[in-house]
Parts: structure tokens; C-alpha cells; sequence
């Protein structure tokens, strides 16, 4: 830390300022402030004029090789322990005291002076493009948002940060009083004490508070918390590690302090494959002290209503308000709020009530045009006496929301496991054979028609051979057609995670969305597909529900709604990722079910 420069910005800042209040404020001895002032007069750096002190050009000089140049914010990521309200609102621009969080930092840094700001954005881009008009920020979009950590953020925007003094922000950061200036006089982090036990990363400094080592949890220390300063000396040295790390293997859910953590142990040269014994250069970090209630990182929503009221009754979220009309509570008695991994057509949290969990499930984009509500509703209501669903508090068939009992301590079936398998198929002959029926039906023949559709309206279908596989997939509907099968009440998305074991080993079965009469062995044919089982598996699956070897005809059925199965999830997930999803080797894979159960119908005959 350049004590002489931040000693030169602390007059430029407040002429006025006396020497005793330069010693708290450089946190040094007045003796050391002394010495500081003779040193800076003798060198030409600062002039008085009574009890006045001013900055003299040596001074200005000095000062401007530290000028920041400007900002990076960080704000990409889903931010999932707020949900719901990132459901709808990317965690940045979520208010504090009617405030923006992200908004309230910009101002911050235009008031010291820097105005050069990039906002890296992933999760509902879309919702920070006003901020380019309103205060004349850039926008970097970070396209692994969804799939790594905060080092590939780093990565995506080194261009921006070489060469210059940055300050690197996250979204979510709250600084009571600005902590900006238009000169910072060495690299920073800023730091917090927390007594007792703490899961933060934790630091070890010298007498100076020059950074040393920098742990995971400890007791009564500093640790890192809110903005960050580095220097353009240090980056020269630290964004050559960030590209070496983010090529590396194993590196992607890593955040960037990571490889500066690695860099004070030496461990990062190992596991670039580098001499560790040789010297390396490691730029210096200093701790930037600061006081409990000067810098906040809110953790998750229960932080954020303790610190702001207005999120215990009165969030503005959708579904916050929509719980606590449903309990007829207020929102300050929705506690324990967590998200659940998001499904690939709905997004879904737990909550208590009372001290009872629920789960409530939010349609994703565009799932209304995919999936009928009201048919839904439908089933829900036809299975509800045999007792083998969730029990629904609350279904809206024009929206789809819906909030369910959640059963603590269950888990998914094991699609591996024979005995989870045995009891999943018991529990669909029981359905099959419940004489259940509903005027809807599930038509894969309209199904994958309309989802073929669908992706020529949004671009052209990317499978080099779809023409002839769509050939052979109406040539396996026409063969089922002439069958005339009978139709029975199916679960049709009988997918392994939807067969839920209670901790007493009863056994449900969720999410009836694509639910109705059909051939009851399409419920065999997806739970295939869906396990990813090779043909041995399948045939193994066929027998454990048929409790017998299949006839023919029960065989030739099964294999044809696996490859119906797997060319309209394939279509499904190309429709997605023209909507901006992606979910990896799934699309291939189902269309590879497709072809290969084809080839195996006419192998056969």
C-alpha cells in the first residue's frame, strides 16, 4: 500500500484534515503521520499554508498513476437462495429501502468519480438493458453463467480489466457509506470481523494488513466481504493465472478468489503443473477493515427481510402473495424458503408454514403454450382418491402455479435400484388398473406435430437425417394406429424422480402434467428413456411390469413409444434451446432412442 499516495489523496479529499485524524484514518501512529508529512513536504508532494495543506503537481502527479478507471459489477448468476423473488428479479435489482442494490453502487461510484462501468450479466439479461440509458453502463453477457462460478466471469471480461485500476463488485452488495474514491492506493479487499465460528473465507495479515494466506472458516477473524479493488500492476501479474485456470481441468465451479488463495500457498503452480519451488510473482492484496454495519452481502431472503422490513409482509412477489392468501397468513409467516433444483419445464421452492413444508411450483416461460392446465387439474382431481399423489393446497388452472404437501425426508426413486423399480411398477399397474378416466388423452401423433412445428418457427430442425427419422416415426404411428389398442388412465412423464418414497416407505407419484388415457405402456416406454437404460435394461423393466415375458405385440408396442418417446423429447429440447435452455447430451440421446428402437422393431420382423 503506497502510504505517501493515500496520505496525498486524504489532503486532496480534505484540506482541512489534522494530523491526529490522519493517523486514524491511515490507521498508523501520529508519529508515523509525522513523518509522512515531512517526507511528503521535502519531496515536493504537498504544500501549507497555515492550517491548510494542499496538493502541489508532484502531488496531482503522483496521485494519477492511481486514478481508478473503473468498474466491473458482477451480476450473471440466478441467485437461488432468493427465491422466489429471482424468479422474476435478478438478485441485483432487487430494492433495499426502496432502492436498487445495484443501482444504489452505480451511484456510488459516479459520486467518487468513476464512471466507466461494465455490468456482467447471465440470468434475465434483458433486465438490466435499462441501465445503459439511465446511467451509461456497458453490458458484458457471461454465456457459462448457468454452468460455472464467478472465474469464468473474470475470464469473460479480461479484456476489460487489463491494463487498468478496477474496482470488481458483485450485484448484491449494500455499502451503507460510499466506499469509492477517484484514487485507491493499493490493491484491496474489504473486510469484516466475525466472532465465534464462521464458514467465510477467512485472512491472515502482516502488521501493514498485507494479505498472506486466506482460508475456508475459522474463529474471531477477518474475513472477505463486499467490494474489491485491484490494481493495474496487479492484474498484470493475476489475469495470466485466471486464463491459466480457466483452461484447466476441474476449475469450473471455482470462484476467482480461488486462484489467488492458491497463488499465497504456491498450490497453484501444482496444479498448473509448474515448478512450486520455483519463485513465483504473487501481487499484493490488503485487507480494507471495515466495520459490521458499514458493508452488507445478504446471503439469502430471511437476511434480507431482517435487514429491510418491507420483505416480511409486503415483497411484491407473485408468489409470496399468492401463499399467503392460500394459508391466510402473512408473508413474515412464510419461513425457511429454499429452492429446489430447477426442472426442465417448472421452477419450484419449499417453504413451512406453521412448521409444515410445501412446495410450491411456478410454470417456467412459455409452459403455458406447452401444457394444458386445465387437463391437468383434471388429473389431479381423478387420481386424488387413490391416494398415491401429492396432496394439492392450491392449483390454478389458468396458470399453472401449484403448492403441494412436501414430504421431509423423502427421496427420488433409484432407477438402479430392483426393488425402487418393482415398487414403481407395482404402483403403475395400480394406476393402469384403477378404471380411472378423463375425457383428455395423451396423442403423441398430435404431439410430436406440434412440437415439430414449433421448431420450424423458430428455426430449422438441426438433425442432419430428421427427414427420413420423421418418415420412420409416422410409419411406427400408423403400425399403432392399425392396433386400435385400448386407452387407459397413463402418467405418460413416469420419470424416476417422480416416484417419491417417504421416509415411512410409502410411495407417491407427482406431477401429473402430461397425464391422460393412452396405451398404458407408454409409461413403460418413458420410464426407459427417461433412466437412459440400454436394450438389456429395457427388456428387464418390460418383464418386472408384466410380471411375465411380453407377447409380441406387448414388445413391438413398448419399442415403438421409445422411439416416439425419444423423437418428441428431442423435438421438445430443440424447442428450448431456441428459447435460450440447454440441457447438454439429453437431445441426443433421445433422438438416438429413436433410431435405434426402429432399427430394432424391423430387425425383428
Amino acid at each position: 500500500m503506497d502510504r505517501k499516495a493515500l496520505l496525498c489523496r486524504s489532503i486532496l479529499e480534505q484540506p482541512r484534515i489534522t494530523q491526529r485524524e490522519l493517523a486514524k484514518l491511515l490507521d498508523v501512529s501520529l508519529g508515523t503521520v509525522n513523518g509522512l508529512m515531512k517526507e511528503c513536504m521535502e519531496e515536493g508532494l504537498i504544500s501549507a499554508d497555515g492550517g491548510c495543506h494542499s496538493l502541489t503537481q508532484q502531488g496531482i502527479t503522483l496521485l494519477e498513476r492511481h486514478r481508478v478507471n473503473g468498474a466491473l459489477i458482477m451480476a450473471a448468476g440466478f441467485g437461488s437462495r432468493f427465491v422466489p423473488l429471482t424468479f422474476e428479479t435478478p438478485k441485483g435489482l432487487l430494492e433495499v429501502f426502496g432502492e436498487r442494490m445495484i443501482e444504489r453502487q452505480i451511484r456510488q461510484l459516479h459520486q467518487a468519480g468513476v464512471h466507466d462501468i461494465t455490468i456482467v450479466v447471465g440470468y434475465l439479461k434483458e433486465k438490466f438493458e435499462y441501465l445503459i440509458d439511465k446511467y451509461g453502463v456497458k453490458l458484458l453477457y457471461n454465456p457459462e453463467y448457468s454452468s460455472k462460478n464467478n472465474l469464468s466471469t473474470i475470464y469473460h471480461a479480461r479484456k476489460v480489466l487489463e491494463g487498468k485500476n478496477m474496482y470488481i463488485l458483485s450485484s448484491d452488495h449494500w455499502m451503507k457509506e460510499n466506499l469509492f474514491h477517484s484514487y485507491e492506493c493499493g490493491s484491496w479487499y474489504s473486510a469484516v470481523y466475525k466472532k465465534g465460528e464462521t464458514s467465510e473465507w477467512c485472512f491472515s495479515f502482516n502488521k501493514k494488513g498485507k494479505v498472506l494466506s486466506v482460508r475456508a472458516g475459522g474463529r474471531d477473524a477477518w474475513v472477505m466481504y463486499g467490494p474489491v479493488y485491484l490494481s493495474s500492476d496487479f492484474m498484470a501479474d493475476f489475469l495470466p493465472m485466471i486464463k491459466k485456470y480457466y483452461h484447466a481441468p476441474g476449475t469450473e465451479q471455482m470462484y476467482w478468489e480461488h486462484v489467488y488463495m492458491e497463488m499465497l500457498d504456491g498450490s497453484a503452480w501444482e496444479r498448473l503443473g509448474q515448478d512450486s519451488g520455483t519463485a513465483h510473482n504473487v501481487p499484493e492484496l490488503y485487507i480494507n477493515f471495515q466495520s459490521a454495519d458499514s458493508v452488507y452481502e445478504f446471503e439469502n431472503l430471511e437476511e434480507l427481510r431482517v435487514f429491510d422490513k418491507k420483505y416480511q409482509d409486503q415483497s411484491d412477489n407473485e408468489a409470496m402473495e399468492l401463499i399467503a392468501r392460500t394459508f391466510q397468513v402473512s408473508e413474515s409467516e412464510i419461513r425457511s424458503i429454499r429452492c429446489v433444483k430447477a426442472g426442465m419445464t417448472n421452477r419450484s421452492f419449499l417453504f413451512q408454514v406453521h412448521g409444515k413444508s410445501y412446495i410450491c411450483r411456478i410454470p417456467g416461460p412459455g409452459t403455458g403454450l406447452l401444457i394444458n392446465r386445465k387437463q391437468e387439474a383434471k388429473s389431479l382431481e381423478a387420481v386424488a382418491p387413490l391416494n398415491i399423489s401429492e396432496r394439492v393446497v392450491y392449483f390454478d388452472s389458468e396458470t399453472g402455479y401449484k403448492i403441494a404437501e412436501y414430504y421431509d425426508g423423502a427421496r427420488n426413486s433409484d432407477p438402479h435400484s430392483e426393488e425402487d423399480v418393482r415398487r414403481c411398477m407395482e404402483l403403475l399397474r395400480r394406476l393402469h388398473n384403477s378404471g380411472i378416466q378423463v375425457e383428455h388423452s395423451f396423442d403423441i401423433r398430435e404431439r410430436i406435430a406440434f412440437y415439430e412445428n414449433l421448431c420450424k418457427s423458430h428455426g430449422e430442425i438441426p438433425f442432419e437425417d430428421y427427414r427420413q427419422v420423421r418418415r420412420q416415426m409416422t410409419e411406427l404411428m400408423d403400425n399403432l394406429d392399425r392396433l386400435n389398442r385400448p386407452r387407459k388412465f397413463s402418467h405418460v412423464d413416469s420419470v424416476a424422480d417422480n416416484f417419491i418414497f417417504l421416509p415411512d416407505g410409502e410411495l407417491k407419484l407427482i406431477d401429473l402434467e402430461y397425464a391422460g388415457m393412452c396405451d398404458q405402456l407408454i409409461d413403460i416406454a418413458m420410464c426407459a428413456i427417461y433412466s437412459y437404460y440400454d436394450d438389456e435394461q429395457v427388456d428387464w423393466l418390460i418383464r418386472l411390469y408384466l410380471q411375465r415375458e411380453p407377447t409380441e405385440e406387448e414388445q413391438t408396442v413398448i419399442y415403438s413409444y421409445i422411439a416416439l418417446g425419444g423423437f418428441l423429447w428431442s423435438l421438445w429440447a430443440i424447442y428450448k434451446s431456441f428459447l435460450g435452455q440447454e440441457f447438454g447430451e439429453y437431445t441426443m440421446i433421445q433422438y438416438r432412442y429413436a433410431k435405434r428402437y426402429y432399427r430394432k422393431i424391423f430387425q425383428k420382423k
